[in-house]
């Protein structure tokens, strides 16, 4: 069975997010025991499964993995497996996926492809104890991410956000004690409109390279102020990565280039 890597929100090979990509052919889903496990070989943060769609309203099937778990949204493996299909000829243009988080369209460009994603609008809520000890830095705000359940930390300076050092045994207790996926810290920008960084112990992601899916609730919130709908925000990981965003109501629209830096065969 065909396996890739793609590197997804990345200028170029070896930054941006990397991301298994298996596409199989129609028919059942393979066991998930098989799919997680396959997820942790890879040991990426998400791998991602795709199928042809039997549905009337969708062309694909797709599926999210993190080494440990199934996931409901991700933003970089969407990419990375839009890209490896129109690598094959398989798709162009708007291509419909069939997901746990509904119906979602990704366009295929010249400049990138665009995803359409749900908005997660981010409430402020209190800080939970320990949050500063967990990150080390002193919050400015902090709000809740939607339904993904993230928590959104705003920091004073981009400075701050790229000073980050977690402590992640106390960062998964609160993560564990309030429900939440992860931890999004953010502040505003100087080359780009705004960074951000991404932690999700609790899933088996220490520190997520560049994550699509929290810019659903980082594009709403600086969006609204900055004044403007068009923006770059750039995460500030090791690898780095730059996410274009547009929110449009209850959508998000995230744009980004992918790059194949692996191409190889599964035998198990």
């Amino acid at each position: 069975m065909r396996i890739r890597v793609v590197d997804a929100f990345a200028e170029r090979a070896f930054t941006g997010n990397p991301a298994g990509v298996c596409v199989l052919e129609p028919g059942d889903w393979p066991d998930e025991a098989w799919m997680q496990s396959v997820a942790a070989e890879l040991n990426h943060a998400e791998t991602a499964f795709v199928r042809p769609s039997e549905r009337a309203d969708a062309d694909w099937d797709l599926r999210w993995f993190t080494p440990t778990q199934e996931e409901r949204l991700c933003g970089h493996a969407t990419l990375a497996t839009t890209h490896a299909l129109a690598a094959d000829g398989k798709v162009s243009g708007k291509v419909s996926f069939a997901t746990l988080s509904g119906i979602l369209i990704a366009t295929v460009g010249d400049d990138g492809i665009t995803l359409d994603f749900p908005v997660n609008r981010p409430i402020e809520v209190p800080a939970p104890d320990g949050l500063e000890t967990a990150l080390g830095v002193e919050p400015a705000e902090v709000y809740l991410a939607g339904e993904l359940r993230d928590l959104l930390v705003v920091v004073r300076d981009e400075a701050t956000v790229r000073a980050v050092v977690p402590d992640y045994d106390v960062m998964a207790g609160i993560i564990e004690g309030e429900k939440l996926r992860g931890v999004i810290v953010t502040a505003r920008g100087s080359e780009y409109d705004f960074v951000s960084r991404f932690f999700a112990p609790g899933s088996g992601i220490p520190e997520d390279p560049v994550t699509g899916s929290a810019h659903t609730s980082l594009a709403p919130y600086w969006a609204e102020r900055l004044g403007r709908d068009e923006l770059v925000g750039y995460q500030a990981s090791a690898r780095g990565g730059v996410v274009r965003v547009v929110p449009a109501g209850d959508r998000v629209y995230l744009k980004g280039r992918a790059i194949t830096v692996l191409d190889g065969e599964l035998f198990v």
